[in-house]
């Protein structure tokens, strides 16, 4: 048995055995155009790996789905409504926690949204696979791409400074219809989260859940991969409230991720990166600015957002957090003097 027969097996065989699992030779011998004796050695192949479990007696088996579960499917974006695919081709074929699956359901549906309303794009490709570890969803769509997007509307042309402001929380092509925080909350409620889009790509993983740079894929349009494990504590409760300063969901706390900031030969010296830093915060209530990884910064960085900015907002909090011992010292010396 082939490989490549596997591999094509894997991104149905789970839809497959919750519908036909008392007659799943048949259904691969339908598909695959295979004899009865190469089905059932492709089924056997499908076990060993852990994506079929057999039930039933050697006379008459049934097969369900294993540890190792896949579904794929492309949709046309016209009309698409985002909450119809997940109740119809997801849900019923994962094995999830309670709080695993609402917060499965709610990336679904704010990927799949975005791809609807904000990629230009005619069709969007859905994978989502559970291993014995995590559930991981790959949204990808074939529109102009996440940074091409943001160009347009909010003339940033640098992608890792469009990054940056999405990082922030709040930015949106369509503030009509849109607040912003969709993406935003996304990227909180999953343990790995990586988007590719215009010959770019970010993630954001790791225990200290810090944003970098990645290696792009060559392709047309936007692609999210992310990846939330089994066993996480975490519930979509906590993630929305993690965005606000009191109990409720208002909204008002970001992680400003100055790594985002930093190029080959690039550090934080200027007043207007410490503006480009600061733009958009008084919206917010609280403001953690993160520098993790970052060893120093210069005067002028932190006089004007330290010092000139706080006294422009004194009803924000600007906390400073990840310091470095010398980029401790610049803000306790700005602080004091003020």
């Amino acid at each position: 048995m082939t490989s490549r027969l596997l591999a094509q097996a894997t991104s149905w065989i789970t839809t497959a055995a919750v519908r036909h699992g008392d007659s799943l030779p048949d259904e691969l011998m339908r598909r695959l155009s295979l004899t009865r004796r190469s089905a059932l050695g492709l089924l056997r192949q499908l076990e060993a790996a852990q994506w079929l479990v057999r039930s039933g007696s050697p006379r008459h088996p049934g097969w369900r789905p294993g540890p190792l579960r896949q579904m794929v499917q492309t949709y046309a974006l016209d009309g698409l409504m985002e909450d119809e695919p997940w109740a119809q081709d997801y849900a019923p074929f994962l094995a999830l926690q309670p709080n695993v699956a609402r917060l499965a359901q709610h990336a679904f549906s704010e990927l799949l949204n975005n791809a609807i309303d904000h990629s230009g794009g005619s069709a969007v490709t859905v994978s989502v696979r559970q291993t014995a570890m995590h559930l991981q969803m790959l949204v990808s769509d074939d529109g102009c791409g996440l940074f091409e997007r943001i160009a347009r509307h909010h003339r940033i042309d640098d992608p890792q400074l469009a990054m940056f402001e999405l990082a922030k929380g709040k930015l949106t092509t369509q503030p009509d219809q849109h607040s912003g925080h969709g993406l935003h909350v996304t990227t909180r409620l999953a343990d790995f989260f990586h988007v590719h889009a215009n010959h770019q790509a970010f993630q954001r993983s790791g225990e200290q859940a810090r944003w970098s740079r990645s290696r792009p894929v060559e392709r047309m349009g936007t692609s999210v991969y992310l990846a939330i494990a089994l066993d996480t504590p975490r519930t979509l409760d906590d993630v929305l409230r993690s965005c606000s300063v009191e109990r409720g969901y208002t909204f008002d706390s970001t992680v400003v991720p100055l790594r985002l900031l930093l190029g080959e030969n690039i550090g934080l010296e200027s007043r207007a990166q410490a503006k480009r830093v600061a733009s958009r915060l008084p919206s917010f209530r609280r403001a953690e600015i993160d520098f993790s990884g970052i060893a120093d910064i210069g005067h002028g960085f932190a006089d004007e957002l330290f010092r000139v900015f706080e006294r422009q907002h004194p009803a924000l909090q600007v906390v400073p957090t990840g310091m470095a011992p010398r980029v401790g010292a610049m803000v306790d010396s700005i602080r004091s003097a003020a």
